[in-house]
Formats: C-alpha cells, structure tokens, sequence
C-alpha cells in the first residue's frame, strides 16, 4: 500500500520533554518518490498565497492567523509610512492603524491593539514550521537520492536548501541583532535547527556569525543543485533566485567581491528592466510574469495596510481612514521627473494622500499576476545590490555605470553626471535609489539595520526615524498632530531596532530564549 507524506506538528506543550523548536518539527511518515516530495514542497515548505478581495472597509486586520497575510507589520516600522488618520473608527474594529500600530511606535510589546489587548504575531511560528517541514523533506531526499536520483530530485533539494536560508535570514533580519563585522560571533541572531530529529534540549539564540554561516552554506547547496535551472513559472524556485539572494546576503554582511560576483552572473539570465518611459498608467508596476520578477510566493498585504479613505462606510461616512500612507520624507525624496511617481503611487480618493500602488490588480479575485509585498525577487535589486557594493570597494566609476542602468529606466532624461563622483556621496546617493526603487517590498527596515552598523559609512549617531501622533477632536472630527514617536539610532536604541520574539515562544521555550528590553516610548510633543 502506497502511502502519502503527511506532515504533522509535534505538539509537546503539556509533556515533560516539550521543546522550544519541537512544535514547528514535523513527524516522519512515509515518502517513496520524487512526486510525493514534490508534493510536499508546495504544500508545507513555501509561503501560501492567498487571493484579496477588495475591502469594503477599513476593517482589514481581522484574525492574521486566519488572513493568510505574513508580517503585514513589515512595512510600517520604517521611514517610508506614516500614520494616515481621518475622522474616527470605533476603537472594537480592527483597523491596520489600531492593530499594527504597536509595531509603528516600536513599543514594548508590538502584538497590542489600540485596546491594549494582545495578538498573535505569528511570522514566527510560521517560519519555523517550514522550517521544520523543510529539515523532514531534505532528510528524505537524500533517502531517495541513494536509490533514485533525478533531476526533479535535485531541483526539490536545492529548492529546500533555497527555502531554508531565505527563512533563516528573514528571521534574523527580524528577530535578531544586525550582522557586525567585528562582533557577529557574539551578536545575537536566532535559534538554527538543521535536523529532522525531535530534540530532547531547549533552544536559545545562536549568534549572529552561526546563523549567517548557516545561510550561506544552504545557499552553496541550493548553487549546486539548481546549477543551469530556472523554471517555468516564477512561484518555484531556480539558480536565478539563489544568486539574487546570494548577491543580498554578501551585502548584508560587507563581503562586497562576493556579492558583485553573485551579482554578475545574473546579467547573462535574460532578465530586463522595465522601462517606465513606455508605462501605461494605472496599471501594474510589478506582476508574476514581467521580465523583472525572479521569484515569489505569498500574498501582497500592501492593499490591506495602506488602506483608501474612500472604501470605509460607517454611518453613511466614508471619509475615514484608520491605517497607514507613504510617508512625507519618502515621497519628497522623488524628484519631479521620476517616472516612479505614478508608476509605484495612487492618490487616495478624499485627502489625495499618497498610497503604495506597485500591484494594482489586487482587487481581481485569485489574480495569476499576483506577487508578494514581501517575499519577491525583482532584477532592479541586482543592479542596486551590485552598484552598492561595487562603490563599497572603491570602483566609483562601475558603480555609476551600474545605478545609471537603472536610473535610465525610471527618469525621462537621466544622465550620469547627476550621479556624484565622491565614495560617500555615491554610496549615500545609491542607498536612497534604494529607498525610492524597493519601496513597500520589504526592504526598507533590513537596510536601515545595516547601515546603521555599517563598517565604513554608517548612519549618523543622530539619526532618527519619526512617526507622527495624533489627536483626535470629537467635536471637530479633526486628527491634530501632536508630536512623534521616535526611534534614536541603534547606538542609542538598539532594542528598539529588532522585533521581540513572540511571547507564546519564550514561554514554551521556559525562558531559555530572551529579548533585549525595550525603552518606553512616548510621544515626544511638537
């Protein structure tokens, strides 16, 4: 009898030998080929998309457990959004405002509602159930590799290996200390299991330099694996995705020839810029099948966020807004001529604010050229990633050769003399095309980690990200601003720079893993 693969969680919570990471390991069954792994693979190790219907309210938050929307938090700790309050939605609604506003003002405890009543935050739990399922299904293969090997085989191996050092970096971009260069061995990162066994130990934080290691490593396999292989489709993973993270994980850890070299190799894949001199308004920026998508998986929790203030409709009143908008710094950064404006923006409908808009099809039920906000590859970080790095080593002049390829692409005339020549001026002139190219995709939170503890030019010991507050006037159903909420540079406030791991972990890890104390925050006044 033919049995398939089920994957089911190791819930020890009440037993005597319960362990931190035995929840999100996976019990073994039984597998006999290459189609049941497969099988596998797309059930239990990837990012599940989910389709988003268009919201008829600003009740958009729910349930995030049962949403299907990952870490939608993600994208309001940065510079690059801000509060968007107008008039007053009952304080029982789960607005993005009133549930992520916690991870807006980096409070204490981020998973607390306007009502001071707690959420599971559970990118965490998420993580290390794929996680675990990916440690079962490459213990398998390499059971059936003895035996039956195969090029499917090898593409679901370097696929897990893939997976493994996404989620691991993705972790510990979050949940751990930035990686520094002359400390990483004692940084704190997160916990790394790499085995399929049920483990009788509890876990704690690796440091920063084990988990980077680790990442690396998986990278090197998912290389030789999927060497020469890139699919079909953009939801499954081939060499391409693995060099773009590659060239991202050197960066990140200041091995700039490594990144340029990983960098390089994609240039020869096909992969083109879109050309936004030829964009057709209102349409998508980014989709599943343009020549710059790489890799996705996941929904895009930008339209839940980043809410109109023309959709809600409580007592015949639709000009509300309980959520966030593009912030002022951000959108100032472009200049007139930047064909980014209209390309990556939409104006709100009542107040004209700016709203991220890069996917604008969301609204189509179950839409094949949905992509993620968060987990999504596009070719524009290659350029970017290499121009950084490619300035990092001193070589100004590739460097301005490499953003000009992109800059030639988003600017009606641009010319490569308004690129500055010195090395901090370019390096600083790269990171902000960074800001303005890969807005709302991810990145902005992990780059400002990294600069802040960057090696040669990091960010200045005064600098600070602001979020305005408000107050709400019943009377005049006004929001006035009364001061901001400020987080200090990581020199001053470094507890304040990564996400508390959820308390539903330390408790079931009975105190063996632990969270750096954040500082009080409160508004500081105008």
């Amino acid at each position: 009898m033919k049995y398939i693969y089920i994957f089911l969680p190791v819930l020890l919570l009440f037993s005597s030998c319960s362990k931190f990471l035995d929840e999100y390991s996976t019990d073994l069954k039984y597998v006999q080929n290459t189609d049941d792994l497969n099988k596998l693979m797309i059930g239990e190790a990837f990012i599940n998309s989910v389709s988003l219907s268009a919201y008829s309210n600003q009740e958009t938050m729910g349930d995030l457990s049962e949403t299907g929307l990952t870490a939608p938090w993600l994208h309001v700790m940065d510079d690059d959004s801000e509060q968007f309050a107008l008039g007053f939605a009952e304080t029982d609604k789960s607005t993005p405002l009133y549930k992520l506003s916690g991870f807006h003002n980096w409070s204490q405890t981020p998973a607390l509602n306007v009502l001071n009543l707690s959420w599971d935050e559970i990118l965490w739990r998420k993580i290390y159930k794929r996680v675990g399922a990916i440690n079962a299904i490459l213990f398998e293969a390499s059971k059936i590799a003895e035996t039956a090997d195969n090029s499917t085989l090898q593409h679901i191996r370097g696929e897990a290996y893939f997976l493994r050092a996404y989620y691991y970096f993705l972790l510990q971009n979050v949940y751990g200390s930035p990686y520094r260069v002359n400390s990483a061995a004692t940084d704190e990162g997160v916990p790394v299991k790499i085995s399929e066994k049920v483990e009788d130990n509890y876990f704690k934080r690796d440091n920063n330099d084990k988990v980077y290691k680790q990442i690396v490593a998986d990278l090197d396999q998912a290389e030789q694996y999927l060497q020469g292989y890139n699919p079909n489709t953009k939801i499954r993973v081939g060499i391409a995705a693995v060099k773009i993270l590659q060239s991202r994980v050197y960066l990140y850890t200041e091995q700039y020839d490594k990144a340029i070299a990983a960098g390089k190799s994609l240039g020869a894949m096909g992969y083109t810029l879109n050309d936004l001199n030829l964009y057709s308004p209102n349409t998508n920026f980014t989709y599943r099948s343009s020549n710059e998508s790489i890799f996705t998986m996941g929904a895009n929790a930008v339209p839940a966020v980043f809410i109109n203030d023309s959709t809600a409709n409580y007592s015949g009143n639709d000009r509300l807004a309980s959520s966030f908008k593009a912030s002022s710094t951000l959108m100032s950064s472009y200049a007139s001529d930047d064909l980014r404006l209209n390309a990556f923006f939409q104006r709100s409908a009542k107040t004209k604010s700016w709203l991220p808009a890069k996917y604008r099809s969301w609204q189509t039920y179950n839409d094949p050229e949905q992509v993620s906000c968060i987990f999504s590859f596009r070719y524009a970080e290659v350029i970017l990633n290499n121009a950084e790095a490619l300035a990092m080593t001193g070589a100004n002049d590739e460097a301005r050769n490499e953003i000009q390829k992109l800059r030639v692409k988003r600017f009606k005339n641009a010319t490569i003399d308004q690129i500055p020549a010195g090395n901090q001026e370019l390096v600083e002139f790269i990171r902000a095309e960074r800001r303005r190219e890969l807005c709302f995709e991810g990145h902005r939170w992990f780059d400002l980690r990294r600069y802040a503890v960057n090696s040669r030019y990091p960010l200045p010991q005064d600098f600070t990200i602001r979020h305005p507050a408000y107050s709400y006037n019943a009377q005049t159903n006004a929001n006035t601003p009364i001061g901001n909420y400020v987080l200090k540079s990581f020199a001053q406030d470094a507890a304040g720079w990564q996400v508390p791991i959820p308390n539903y972990a330390i408790e079931f890890n009975r105190g063996s893993l632990t969270n750096p104390v954040r500082s009080v925050r409160t508004v500081q006044p105008l």
